[in-house]
């Protein structure tokens, strides 16, 4: 990435990298998206949603294709595609029985829409080819500010309906008969994994998606029962891939995409070997 060279002074060499505002910018952004990620991403394991995160960061890339078609930005594209397959899935799919089907029909109609778009391209989509493993460090001071408007509304929606989220989390049928609306709640929740998921592509990018939103709350489930501890514990581990991932990648000529997956996933290799024998069992609804 540059010719600066590791010195193995830490100080040094993280004032060596912040001098330059593309690396601020990186560090800004991926440190928003890796806390988005982790908070929503806890959810998405505990509702055993990894499907749909899948589902709509590929649904994304659809959409992706069609702003770069219509001459708009990609995020915008984005937004747009995983907010409405975020909808259609949560429309069709009220039950958890039915979601994986209905899931795989909406990815399958918006990839198809997605290759017609490409099809119609007469140039080369490098924007939303970049979509596909990241682009981090071409993070704008505007993209920077999108992500903490974005982090800040997903923070916000979590605070205010964590309690039911995590009721229906644990137990769809207990807490619909307690009268909470399964429906809204897996709306409003799926809405919240499309943006994080729109978000998240800036740093690891369609195909790694997981890196972010999936493996460090993974990780959680398997060292705690506790959701608020375990929301800390995916955070973390999503913000200190996401750094070092940037850190070593600045010296190393190597994607940072490949440095996150990599941490992410020999923390997850580690806990299961080593780690607690919990199997990643539910955390219980009275220690919320």
């Amino acid at each position: 990435m540059t010719t600066t060279a590791f010195s193995f002074n830490i100080i040094a060499d993280l004032a060596s990298m912040w001098q330059y505002a593309f690396m601020r910018h990186a560090f800004e952004a991926g440190t928003l998206v890796a806390l988005i990620a982790g908070v929503v991403g806890w959810f998405v394991v505990v509702r055993r949603s990894a499907f749909a995160a899948h589902a709509l960061s590929h649904i994304g890339f659809a959409g992706a294709a069609g702003a770069v078609l219509f001459g708009v930005s990609p995020i915008l594209g984005l937004l747009i595609f995983t907010g409405g397959g975020g909808i259609a899935m949560a429309t069709f799919g009220r039950k958890a029985s039915e979601r994986d089907t209905q899931i795989g029909i909406v990815l399958a109609f918006m990839l198809g829409i997605g290759v017609l778009f490409i099809s119609l391209y007469s140039g080369y989509a490098t924007e939303a080819y970049s979509i596909l493993f990241g682009e981090i460090l071409g993070v704008s001071a505007t993209d920077v500010f999108v992500t903490l408007v974005s982090a800040i509304v997903i923070l916000a929606a979590v605070a205010v309906v964590y309690r039911r989220l995590l009721f229906s989390s644990l137990d769809e049928d207990v807490a619909e008969a307690k009268g909470i609306s399964i429906f809204w709640i897996g709306l409003i929740f799926v809405l919240l994994v499309a943006v994080a998921t729109s978000m998240a592509v800036q740093v690891v990018g369609v195909l790694l998606i997981f890196a972010l939103m999936v493996t460090p709350a993974a990780v959680a489930q398997q060292v705690t029962r506790r959701p608020a501890q375990g929301i800390i514990v995916s955070v973390a581990i999503a913000l200190l891939a996401t750094w070092i991932g940037l850190f070593v990648s600045f010296y190393v000529p190597y994607p940072v995409s490949f440095f996150i997956t990599a941490l992410t996933f020999g923390t997850y290799l580690f806990v299961r070997i080593w780690g607690t024998d919990d199997g990643g069992a539910k955390p219980a609804a009275a220690r919320a």
